[in-house]
């Protein structure tokens, strides 16, 4: 339970008290800054706690947003403050000094929520102020004031404002236009009924699970059944976000599960067709793993590049004028948007696909479209950066020095050269594993000339971090990295040409994947890269790379997709506790992803 502490004397016909308590606080009533003090030391220390004016007139949803939003330690809005446990104590001591100013007069309650917000920032504690829009927060000085006041929340309707707050502000074009118009209503009908967004994130998982058994069945109605209810589950992907904003339902595991089952039912989906493919005797195993490799590479673009220039600072790009000078025309916003490939757009097409067509014209299709996509959304990036002389931060470094995973043989390796060679980290990057690709691609199975490749790869992946990622196309590093190691194991096991060495491959990269998607996000959360020890342990992209390597050099094909299934299972079990871990303890930030559509 959270305290409300009203200050002041209470309104005549005020429905301040019941918006609060609507809101779950039990509200108490102090009449001067000592009161209030008394009061705040008498609520427990693990409980939130807000002061408000009790002249307060506006929506309640205001107040929502303003007192019980738990990603801030502090937020304030006219007349009102909130502060969590974290910052109880610079709370005490504002109200402690104000109480001891006031001299126990009533009058110091005016203005108080507000002096107190002002004396948090003074200490060093963030105050978060909630945009409201057309939502109305005020403390009226008289009755004409308050009689205005009381009509411009009259004149606005609030429910109407939460409904369109809950929508995330950037998407695509179909989440927008033919998701979200509708789907904001089931998750109020879900807030309604009690339902948090971990749960419709879990039944979002589980339809699309579902989905992945039905396109499994190989049948024209499995499939016809896995579109829709792929497109169900989408449903729900929006459902769980808009009901956690309609709701302000953040926690520290939701931020877990929102940012990695999407990975999850998209990858189980791939698996499915696959399956089903191969019951009608056509093997996509293949295309489901470039898919997915595709994919993640695009992913990691999106977060290296972001990550360098979180915190930035730079001239004008030409390139990102006329990227802002597009997005004044309003047509141009929705098909860049689209052309992107979007999860929304990304996802009906699969859907729409399965349905009608096989899996192999589905996984061509979405190659085709995500390769487009890749190679718009990297060149436009790579101008900018080439033409915008950013000055980067340590952060920027450090974050893509984490998304790089280089794990022991790189440090060996720093440690015996000490860093003496430095030259364009991208470029050696690029070299080293188009060299490790190259090898396994142009050797049959069983040569060690892969096993040469990876070497060179190990002995040059360490050059392209030695010094801080700071330069202006530094932010391919990790893209590049992922690439080498990704399409190293998909190429080595279609080589093995032995049943079941794809699947194998694609579980491993599966667990792998999932292991830098809770890196990515793990910095997003400002919580930093996951533990040293489970880099180690899970050797980093070099000596993973150069461990598959050996491995088809000295088994058979039979044994190398067993050993490939050890190594996945292995993986998986080692990130995953780590993971749960992590996202499910105290410590994790209570995040929600409201970036770019994924």
């Amino acid at each position: 339970m959270s305290t409300a502490i009203l200050t002041g004397q209470p309104v005549p016909g005020s429905s301040l008290e019941g918006d609060l308590r609507s809101l779950g606080f039990d509200v108490r009533l102090a009449s001067d800054a000592g009161e209030t003090e008394t009061l705040l030391a008498a609520v427990p220390a693990d409980q939130r706690v807000a002061v408000v004016d009790a002249r307060f007139v506006g929506h309640p949803h205001a107040l929502r947003l303003g007192l019980t939003d738990p990603r801030f330690a502090a937020s304030a809005l006219p007349g009102a403050i909130s502060v969590q446990p974290e910052a109880r104590r610079a709370l005490s001591r504002a109200v402690a000094r104000e109480s001891s100013a006031s001299g126990g007069l009533a009058v110091a309650t005016e203005n108080l929520a507000k002096r107190l917000a002002a004396a948090l920032d003074a200490d060093g504690v963030a105050v978060h102020h909630p945009e409201l829009g057309t939502l109305v927060a005020a403390v009226p000085t008289d009755p004409q004031e308050r009689n205005e006041a009381r009509q411009a929340v009259a004149a606005v309707d609030d429910e109407a404002v939460r409904l369109r707050s809950a929508v995330k502000a950037r998407d695509g074009f179909f989440t927008t236009y033919c998701i979200s118009p509708y789907s904001r209503y089931l998750a109020r009908w879900c807030a309604r009924r009690g339902l948090t967004p971990n749960q419709v994130t879990t039944a979002s998982l589980l339809t699309a699970l579902i989905a992945a058994g039905c396109a499994a069945t190989g049948t024209r109605a499995g499939f016809v059944a896995a579109g829709l209810l792929l497109l169900f589950s989408f449903v729900l992907d929006c459902t769980d976000g808009q009901l956690a904003r309609y709701s302000l339902q953040y926690s520290t595991l939701g931020a877990w599960l929102d940012a990695t089952f999407d990975r999850a039912k998209e990858y189980a989906y791939y698996a499915g067709l696959a399956l089903g493919a191969a019951r009608g005797g056509d093997d996509v195993w293949a295309l489901a793993l470039g898919a997915m490799i595709l994919q993640t590479c695009r992913h990691v673009v999106d977060f290296s590049f972001n990550e360098a220039n979180h915190d930035a600072t730079a001239n004008t790009s030409p390139t990102a004028a006329l990227s802002d000078k597009l997005d004044s025309v309003g047509w141009t916003v929705w098909v860049r948007r689209m052309i992107v490939l979007p999860i929304g757009e990304r996802w009906a097409m699969i859907a729409v696909l399965t349905a009608l067509t096989t899996p192999r014209i589905t996984f061509y299709a979405l190659l085709i479209g995500c390769a487009f996509a890749a190679t718009y959304t990297t060149a436009g990036r790579v101008l900018r950066s080439l033409t915008r002389k950013a000055r980067r931060t340590d952060r920027a470094a450090r974050a893509l020095a984490d998304l790089t995973d280089s794990g022991p043989l790189a440090e060996l390796v720093n440690r015996v050269t000490r860093g003496a060679v430095r030259y364009a980290p991208a470029l050696v990057a690029f070299a080293a594993g188009a060299l490790v690709v190259l090898g396994a691609a142009l050797s049959p199975y069983g040569s060690w000339w892969p096993v040469l490749g990876a070497a060179i790869y190990v002995l040059l992946s360490p050059v392209a971090v030695a010094r801080p990622l700071k330069g202006a196309l530094d932010w391919l590093v990790p893209p590049f990295f992922r690439a080498a190691e990704y399409l190293t194991v998909l190429v080595l096991a279609a080589k093995a040409d032995v049943n079941g060495a794809l699947p194998a491959a694609f579980g491993l990269v599966a667990a792998v994947a999932y292991h830098h998607y809770d890196t990515v996000y793990r910095i997003r959360g400002n919580a930093g890269a996951p533990p040293h020890w489970l880099v180690r342990a899970i050797g980093g992209h070099e000596g993973r790379t150069l461990l598959v390597t050996v491995l088809a050099a000295s088994l058979t094909a039979a044994q190398f997709k067993v050993a490939l299934t050890v190594i996945a299972v292995a993986v998986a079990l080692l990130v995953l506790v780590e993971s749960i871990r992590f996202w499910v303890s105290a410590g994790a930030p209570a995040v929600h992803d409201e970036g770019e559509p994924a």
